[in-house]
């Protein structure tokens, strides 16, 4: 649905409204208002989005934490580079490893791992503080750790159950590593394997502990081991996706007002192409069949956040209401400007919606449909000028 809405929308910003203002000979301010309406929506897209209006998407939700997550992997790498344990994989062995860690927020008081338990990951704290337990001791404290420290490493090596307890002292979010995935590096490659098993024989504080490494050797082992990292990554779990909804307490408001900020251009549109013509039927079926699986997999999201029914239903009619307004005022506001003005305006909100389609619609579309996008995209442009025929 999504994609045809796409393929209609294209059709009916093409054959509405650009081909009617080059017809009048206004190329050019068309042009120059559809790359200030680009540059706006995307600038705006950002803003919104960093506040948790990636989440109304699936497929912008998965962009964002990907491109999130890589960049925080890149740090990771860095400080990987002058771990003894890490510093004997060779970069690319390194990239595969890294390709599948995993994020992940614990809360004050939370217990990380239990002594006692089978060891399967390994941590790294990218921030907050952890306090490792011996419970066997009365609880003693045996050390506190924080950004940058490492725990569980012998879990990696050896599999053995764990030796104390971590508790997580602060909010803390770590960096995992997974046994079983560091498993599947070593059975690719035997050499490696004889490696990993020198070191297992060496005490935990030496694989742990931070060496001196040439500055430029570590940088350029930390560079090949995420050269090609966003092709290798992984996408988010859906235990990610949940974690970083609950994080941002604001999501629903941002996805009301990411949804928004689509709704404005298609509302401007929708005015301005009742200068050129009788209303399209194209143009709204385009916007209804792109909107509806939008409003649906948004409510969802908000009941996520608990919000109630009568709260959802109150936003919703919110944006009906000011998108409403804002067709009237493309159709009054613009009536009156010049064909040079008229054309600047009308193409900010073309180059505005054409950048959301492209930035938002098609990726969903081909997140969630794969191999129909294409056609169905298709199928929804021809529709929008078969119903253009009609009118």
């Amino acid at each position: 649905m999504m994609a045809f809405g796409g393929g209609a929308l294209l059709a009916a910003l093409s054959v509405d409204l650009v081909a009617e203002t080059v017809r009048k000979g206004a190329f050019y301010p068309l042009a120059i208002g559809s790359l200030l309406g680009c540059g706006l929506f995307a600038a705006l897209n950002q803003i919104v989005n960093a506040r948790g209006g990636f989440l109304r998407k699936a497929a912008t939700t998965v962009s964002y934490l990907t491109r999130r997550k890589s960049e925080h992997v890149r740090s990771l790498a860095d400080r990987l580079s002058l771990v003894p344990l890490f510093q004997a994989l060779p970069p690319r062995a390194m990239a595969r490893l890294l390709a599948q860690v995993q994020e992940r927020t614990y809360r004050t008081g939370t217990t990380i791992i239990r002594q006692g338990e089978p060891g399967d990951s390994f941590f790294v704290i990218e921030r907050g503080t952890v306090d490792v337990i011996d419970e066997r001791d009365g609880g003693r404290t045996l050390s506190t750790l924080t950004a940058n420290d490492v725990f569980g490493e012998i879990a990696l090596l050896t599999g053995e159950p764990r030796s104390a307890t971590a508790v997580a002292t602060a909010e803390t979010r770590v960096w995992i590593l997974l046994k079983e995935h560091f498993d599947g590096l070593l059975e690719t490659s035997p050499e490696l394997a004889s490696t990993v098993a020198r070191l297992a024989a060496r005490r935990g504080a030496d694989l742990t502990r931070v060496t001196s490494v040439d500055r430029r050797e570590r940088e350029a082992w930390a560079r090949a081991a995420t050269a090609d990292l966003e092709d290798r990554m992984a996408d988010p779990t859906d235990a990610e996706i949940k974690e970083e909804a609950l994080m941002n307490r604001g999501a629903p408001l941002a996805i009301w007002l990411g949804i928004l900020l689509d709704g404005i251009p298609e509302s401007l549109v929708i005015g301005s192409s009742l200068l050129h013509s009788s209303i399209s039927v194209s143009l709204i079926a385009g916007l209804f069949l792109s909107n509806f699986p939008e409003a649906l997999s948004s409510s969802a999201g908000m009941r996520q956040h608990r919000y109630s029914s009568t709260r959802i239903v109150l936003m919703w009619t919110s944006l009906m209401l000011i998108t409403g307004a804002g067709a009237y005022l493309g159709a009054v506001f613009f009536k009156q400007m010049p064909l040079t003005t008229f054309a600047m305006m009308e193409g900010v909100a073309v180059g505005a919606m054409l950048t959301m389609i492209a930035e938002t619609m098609l990726p969903e579309a081909y997140h969630k449909g794969r191999a129909v996008t294409g056609v169905s995209t298709l199928l929804g442009f021809l529709a929008a000028i078969f119903f253009r025929t009609l009118e």
